[in-house]
């Protein structure tokens, strides 16, 4: 997913919506590049064409399957050859599902995420999802899942349960993909992509940000994601979180401007998608999360902890939008 070369050159007032051709990665390096405040009024100005810059969508996530998957993602707490401490669980039983959906609604979330710690589902484990999809539907719920890699038909059954989106982050750049994960290629993460676009669904997919990738990595992952054709409707962008026990339990932090330059490069490049503020952001002043709005990301995960790692509670967040103005979707 590389770069198309006609693509024209940048330039700071160069208009980020209907164009012609591909981002190319010197394009997004250019971004980048610019005065922080030229691009975060650029970025405001693309989010207020497309969106109300006071509004955010909030998503509930939920792991309806935890530990002992067979990938070596390097950043997981899930992954049954590192020792985290995460134990493996059994598929939750729909009732609990049903319970955490309800609560996440009445707290105010509009999308009630599932995810399962599978390299990809067999048909009896989605059996039980599309069951589970079903009764969160009937809540009046968007739904959403992540189940890793599927299977050709796969799509097709979500789509019929009535799923709205299917997460599979691309997580980094292809040329970086291989000093994260081993166990299966970027090019693997594309192939479920188009099989959930050809089923009707909508996309979820985004990257991690602070694995030790240069910048040039990162510009590049959002080339590749603003280059899918339609780009995803819903771009998570997550801040590492470092898990004892996983190869990346060391990996310095990455500086919080260019973790908000990473928001803006995905605004500009992907105007009518929504931005994620995602995994990391527990850890994050409420200062840096005001500076990633502005910056154009309108989505949170809203609830008291993510897969396996903590996410700031419900009521704080509330406090927060209630300081800045900001009103749910």
């Amino acid at each position: 997913m590389n770069a198309t070369p006609q693509a024209a050159t940048l330039t700071p007032d160069r208009p980020a919506t209907a164009r012609l051709a591909g981002w190319t990665v010197a394009e997004v390096e250019a971004l980048y590049e610019l005065p922080l405040m030229d691009l975060l009024f650029r970025a405001q100005q693309v989010h207020r064409d497309n969106f109300d810059a006071n509004e955010i969508q909030r998503s509930t996530l939920l792991s309806v399957k935890t530990g002992g998957c067979s990938e070596d993602c390097g950043y997981c707490s899930q992954a049954a050859r590192y020792s985290t401490g995460t134990e493996r669980e059994a598929l939750l039983p729909l009732e609990e599902v049903l319970a955490a959906a309800q609560a996440a609604k009445d707290k105010g979330a509009s999308r009630f995420c599932m995810g399962a710690a599978w390299r990809g589902p067999k048909d009896k484990d989605l059996t039980k999802v599309t069951e589970m999809i079903r009764a969160v539907k009937g809540l009046g719920l968007q739904t959403c899942v992540t189940l890793g890699m599927l299977k050709e038909g796969q799509a097709d059954e979500l789509k019929e349960a009535g799923l709205d989106y299917y997460n599979h982050n691309l997580d980094t750049d292809a040329s970086f993909y291989g000093q994260v994960i081993t166990t299966h290629k970027h090019a693997d993460r594309l192939d479920t992509l188009g099989q959930v676009r050809e089923a009707g669904l909508k996309v979820c997919s985004g990257g991690i940000i602070g694995m030790g990738e240069t910048r040039r990595n990162r510009a590049a992952l959002i080339v590749q994601l603003a280059n899918l054709n339609p780009p995803p409707e819903s771009v998570p962008i997550n801040n590492l979180v470092p898990i004892p026990g996983t190869p990346m339990a060391e990996v310095a932090p990455i500086d919080n401007f260019e973790f908000v330059r990473t928001i803006a490069a995905a605004r500009i490049t992907m105007p009518a998608s929504f931005v994620r503020l995602s995994a990391g952001r527990q850890a994050m002043a409420e200062e840096l999360q005001a500076l990633c709005f502005l910056a154009g990301a309108n989505s949170i995960f809203y609830g008291d902890k993510l897969l396996t790692t903590g996410n700031p509670e419900a009521d704080r967040d509330q406090a927060l939008f209630e300081k800045l103005g900001l009103r749910p979707i």
